[in-house]
């Protein structure tokens, strides 16, 4: 079974998440304790998720490594502990009623955040080891081939946004001349962490947010193999999808885009505003992008049926 052949730590881990988020929508229910505004479990009911996802889409991109199994193994295995360890470290502060990210306050927070920082900076070198992994590989069909590492590409560059919010603000800097900061580093940009947000991801609805284009781009490295996966299957229907060369195109017109986006959004919150409040040039960068995405769409499906007409006459 294909099932079998799937990285065991890392399904281990995708199980212990599951679990997790059983645990963590019990404390959303049970416990009534708030941090930056929020219920306190929210966070490791929102990482165990993510966490469990990732996981599960590493674990099958390496069941595509077939050069380099052995290294892909420890990389993978690296990543399981990782998650688990980042995690640990979670819940111990939902436990203590601490914040995990950023927190400084006593010698035991800073500790804990370093240790965090240094699980996660682990986590995207074997990623990146692991795409390095994947580059080498020959997946038969190319647009399949793009997807899984045009994802991966964009899914680091997602990854790489968190080492952002690792600076400390310039309200932050400000106070250290005095006293030791409590707090460095932050996921808002012009506001403080903790204000009016999106419902679940509470994304800041009044100032810039770091974790939109965080989010956004790490989910390239599902989002974008599912769509390979849904252009084979609309094959079935649409004749035209049947040409490998179209999808490939279509694909890498889907890559472009999401990158796009994604830097989009980045851009957006690094100037201090809101997801949900965009600006007049940022409507029209959107704008300049969906035409972009439309006319690249035209042009690989366009391109297809002038190859039909030629080949026919």
């Amino acid at each position: 079974m294909r099932t079998l052949q799937l990285h065991r730590p890392l399904l281990v881990t995708a199980l212990a998440m599951i679990g997790l988020i059983v645990v963590s929508a019990a404390g959303l229910a049970l416990d009534d304790r708030t941090l930056l505004g929020v219920p306190i479990w929210l966070k490791p009911l929102k990482f165990s998720i993510s966490i469990t996802i990732y996981t599960l889409t590493i674990a099958w991109l390496l069941s595509l490594v077939q050069r380099g199994r052995r290294v892909g193994w420890w990389l993978g295995t690296g990543i399981a502990v990782a998650m688990v360890l980042e995690m640990v470290i979670i819940v111990g502060q939902v436990v203590r009623g601490r914040q995990s990210h950023f927190n400084v306050a006593t010698a035991l927070d800073a500790t804990l955040y370093s240790t965090m920082g240094a699980t996660i900076a682990g986590t995207w070198v074997a990623t990146a080891a692991i795409a390095v992994l994947l580059m080498r590989q020959k997946i038969a069909d190319r647009a399949n081939a793009l997807a899984v590492r045009g994802g991966l590409a964009v899914a680091l560059l997602g990854m790489a946004i968190g080492f952002l919010m690792t600076r400390p603000t310039s309200q932050q800097v400000a106070t250290m001349a005095d006293q030791a900061p409590s707090l460095v580093g932050a996921h808002g940009v012009g506001v403080e962490d903790g204000g009016p947000g999106l419902p679940l991801v509470n994304w800041s609805t009044v100032g810039g947010d770091l974790r939109v284009g965080h989010f956004i781009g790490m989910h390239a490295l599902q989002a974008l193999p599912l769509l390979a996966l849904a252009l084979v299957f609309a094959a079935q229907r649409i004749r035209r999808l049947r040409d490998e060369r179209v999808r490939l195109r279509l694909v890498a017109v889907a890559v472009g885009a999401y990158a796009g986006f994604t830097g989009l959004v980045t851009w957006q919150a690094l100037r201090g505003q809101s997801l949900v409040h965009p600006d007049a040039l940022t409507l029209a960068v959107a704008a300049l992008l969906g035409v972009a995405v439309v006319g690249g769409t035209l042009w690989a499906t366009r391109s297809a049926t002038v190859t039909e007409a030629v080949l026919a006459r």
